[in-house]
């Protein structure tokens, strides 16, 4: 997954609409020089091939970069740029910002994941669908690439019954007799039903779901209901969702759950870069 050139062109017009005021003033001699982009931590690195393209697109020359989905150490180079200075000045801080998100969303996964693998190996990390509005892309970009993957791109695509959807219907029991027919439809999609008690997750499943979601449930009810579907319902899978971040990850993965849904990874430190600037 890679952000298109139109997308990178918004980008940049967002940042410089017209022209870069600043240099235009100064006036300064139009000199050859390099930029280099450098983290002051370590770092899992994410949309890198975006912001070098970011620099070619405004008339920089690609001097390096490292690739993305590669961790690197303090005091490496993430990228470098050479054009003339005004060019210079107007990729460094679009290229760079793109960086400190891009890459401080994508350590913060990469952490999770590993904390979760280290204890349950079968375990996927989801995130959810609130991620910031206007930058689904960039955000699943950035997200993917540390190995994390989408609960749910949209509404389109797959089908997870919340409490509010068993509202629609008079009463609960008008809904488990629906629950045939939802699932019938089912056809090339699997059946995801959220619960939040044992007890209605184990009737869920005895009704077809393929998925029980649970939502702000404790590791021992997941390890309970872990227990009793691999007993009753070995094919079905269940997710922890709820109020998951990196704190609490390792302790959920451990109840033995399929997967971890969670909206923590869109809340983040931006990665700590400088940049050096030098006249040729």
């Amino acid at each position: 997954m890679q952000l298109s050139d139109h997308e990178l062109w918004e980008y940049i017009r967002e940042d410089i609409p017209y022209f870069d005021l600043t240099t235009h003033i100064l006036e300064t001699e139009n000199k050859k020089a390099s930029l280099a982009i450098k983290t002051r931590e370590e770092l899992f690195v994410a949309c890198i091939e975006e912001a070098a393209r970011i620099g070619e697109l405004l008339g920089c020359q690609v001097l390096q970069k490292v690739s993305s989905g590669r961790i690197v150490k303090a005091g490496d180079t993430l990228l470098e740029f050479q054009a003339d200075s005004q060019v210079l000045h107007q990729a460094w801080r679009v290229a760079q910002i793109l960086l400190e998100y891009s890459c401080g969303m994508a350590t913060q996964a990469h952490k999770m994941a590993q904390a979760v693998k280290n204890v349950n190996s079968k375990c996927e990390v989801f995130t959810t669908r609130k991620s910031f509005p206007f930058a689904k892309r960039f955000v699943m970009c950035a997200l993917v690439t540390a190995n994390v993957l989408p609960h749910r791109l949209g509404l389109s695509e797959s089908v997870l019954i919340f409490h509010n959807h068993r509202a629609l219907y008079t009463t609960e029991k008008d809904f488990e007799t629906a629950m045939t027919k939802i699932k019938e439809r089912c056809v090339e999609k699997k059946l995801v039903v959220e619960s939040e008690t044992l007890e209605d997750a184990k009737k869920m499943l005895s009704l077809g779901a393929d998925v029980i979601q649970m939502d702000k449930s404790v590791p021992e009810t997941l390890q309970q209901l872990v227990m009793y579907k691999q007993k009753h319902y070995p094919e079905a899978k269940i997710l922890a969702a709820g109020g998951i971040n990196i704190q609490n990850a390792k302790e959920y993965a451990s109840s033995g759950v399929d997967g971890i849904v969670t909206s923590s990874l869109y809340t983040f430190k931006l990665a700590d870069l400088t940049s050096s600037f030098k006249t040729i």
